[in-house]
């Protein structure tokens, strides 16, 4: 029994040794394995920390490319911002300058003018002061001579009172009489000479009177827009055709016509000119008709030419006959009714002279009926008033002698023929619708739209006038309204007073009479405003 537990008991000691071995054992591979697992995850974490660290760093970099990209795309947007207002700025100072520079070339062109107006001016006085000194030596000689004269007058006359002394009463009468001849005599030359020198220089005037208006009547721009048609071709070989062979089918065209042809380098226009509006309108129909056509030659012109004429004869006067009925004037020789057709084909300005012409007949029958006179009568004149109009390329002198000498052999009345010739004052007025029809002239020619003008000509001409108006001192804003019928200006009212308003009106008025060219009237407006705001807190 004690050596079976010695036995178990050195048995149990043996596994308890055994066991502390492994235990040790055991402990010591769990130490390393959990060592080995320390060191893997404290690896991990570091890889893992240093992962987040360079995310961190990419994300921070790249949050500073962004605000670096952000903050340049700021500064670049505001220098260009910057850099547009800097434009601006130079555009506008340029403009400023452009502006400048041409109110400085209009200036300097005034400038010239005015200098070139002072040194004509000062070679007349210097003229005139070379003339009077002349006459002045003139007058002295002419005094001495006079002088003269009287000693020598007085001496005869004593001569004379001796003579007649010893003289019977019919010798003295006699020598009485012959002496207040002889002064009569020189008289009467004095007179004669006075006379001469006042007709030569009323006849100067006249001639230079005559010679503007007949600039006027056919300046260069009045007649390239007045006396022109021009016709669209279909393709350039028609220009070919319309000449001909050697130019015999514009030679046939031209001689049928009447007309001028022009075939130039301008695409696509062939341009007929004529004074004669009639004309040029049978031309312009007959030389569409034949492009339309085709067939161009010398015979077909001719048969074209005539055909459109024939049609054109029998046009005017349906034009003659329909106006009146529309003008409720009655009782026309046919002559004169197909004489006031052509004006259907005759423009001044751009404005039909036919429908004028009804215009003002309607115009002076309401003046007329308005004046307690005889509206029938004033529509009659006002009607035929440019008459002339429609055969002045035909016969020479104006169109108001030529109006009323057509009118004369057709048994028109006196108060007709007198407001015909003398509705531009070319006579005097002998009835009261002579001027009744001046005045309609006026209304119907200078209201708005009335005659054409082109747009550059409108431009230019507002322009002009808002310059001319903020020029003067005190004006700060000056505006050219109702198609340039008025020009509304705006000073400043702490250095304009009322007074001074009238003074910069007149002024303006009086500068734009002078210096530009426009039909009708032009308003000027000054307008003066003082305006005090304050606010109740």
């Amino acid at each position: 029994m004690i050596v079976t537990y010695l036995a178990v008991e050195s048995m149990q000691l043996g596994f308890g040794a055994a066991g502390l071995v492994i235990g040790g054992v055991v402990a010591v591979l769990v130490s390393r394995f959990m060592g080995a697992q320390t060191l893997g995850n404290a690896k991990r974490q570091a890889v893992e920390i240093m992962g987040r660290a360079k995310n961190d760093a990419q994300t921070t970099q790249k949050q500073i490319e962004l605000d670096a990209r952000n903050e340049l795309a700021k500064r670049r947007e505001k220098f260009e911002r910057d850099l547009e207002g800097t434009r601006n700025e130079v555009k506008e100072t340029e403009r400023r300058l452009q502006k400048s520079g041409d109110n400085l070339d209009r200036k300097f062109d005034v400038l010239s003018t005015k200098e070139k107006y002072l040194d004509d001016l000062d070679s007349k006085i210097k003229n005139r002061e070379k003339s009077v000194a002349a006459k002045d030596a003139e007058l002295d000689i002419v005094l001495t001579e006079r002088k003269e004269l009287l000693q020598k007058a007085r001496d005869e006359q004593k001569q004379v009172a001796l003579r007649m002394a010893n003289m019977s009463e019919e010798d003295a009468r006699r020598e009485a009489l012959r002496l207040v001849e002889q002064e009569v005599q020189h008289e009467a030359a004095q007179l004669i000479q006075k006379s001469t020198q006042r007709a030569e220089e009323e006849a100067k005037d006249n001639a230079l009177k005559i010679t503007l208006q007949a600039i006027q009547r056919y300046a260069s721009e009045h007649t390239a827009d007045s006396t022109v048609n021009a016709i669209p071709i279909p393709s350039g070989d028609m220009k070919g055709r319309v000449i001909g062979r050697e130019g015999r089918n514009i030679r046939a065209f031209e001689k049928a016509t009447g007309v001028d042809v022009i075939v130039d380098d301008t695409p696509g226009v062939v341009v007929v000119s004529c004074f004669d509006p009639v004309r040029r309108a049978i031309a312009a129909e007959a030389l569409v008709k034949l492009l339309d056509d085709g067939r161009i030659h010398p015979s077909r012109i001719e048969e074209i030419v005539e055909q459109i004429q024939k049609e054109m004869a029998q046009r005017i006067i349906k034009f003659g006959k329909e106006a009146p009925i529309e003008a409720n004037v009655q009782g026309l020789h046919p002559k004169i009714s197909e004489a006031m057709g052509r004006l259907h084909y005759r423009t001044s300005y751009g404005q039909n002279i036919l429908r004028h012409s009804m215009e003002v007949a309607y115009l002076c029958q309401v003046i007329a009926c308005e004046l307690g006179l005889d509206g029938e009568l004033a529509r009659r004149c006002g009607y035929l008033h440019d008459i002339g109009k429609a055969m002045d390329h035909e016969v020479e002198g104006g169109h108001p002698q030529i109006g009323m000498d057509f009118c004369k052999r057709f048994g028109e009345r006196d108060e007709v023929l007198n407001a015909i010739a003398g509705h531009h004052n070319d006579i005097p007025a002998t009835s009261p619708y002579t001027p009744i029809v001046m005045a309609a002239d006026a209304i119907s020619g200078a209201r708005p739209g009335a005659r054409r003008e082109t747009l550059e000509k409108y431009v230019r001409r507002l322009q002009q006038l808002e310059e001319i108006a903020t020029e003067h001192k005190g004006v700060k804003m000056a505006y050219a309204i109702q198609a340039g019928r008025e020009v509304r200006v705006i000073v400043d009212p702490e250095t304009t007073d009322d007074a001074n308003c009238v003074y910069i009106a007149r002024d303006i008025a009086k500068r734009v009479s002078d210096e530009m060219t426009f039909p009708g009237e032009i308003r000027v407006t000054v307008l003066r405003e003082m305006r005090t705001v304050e606010y109740a807190k």
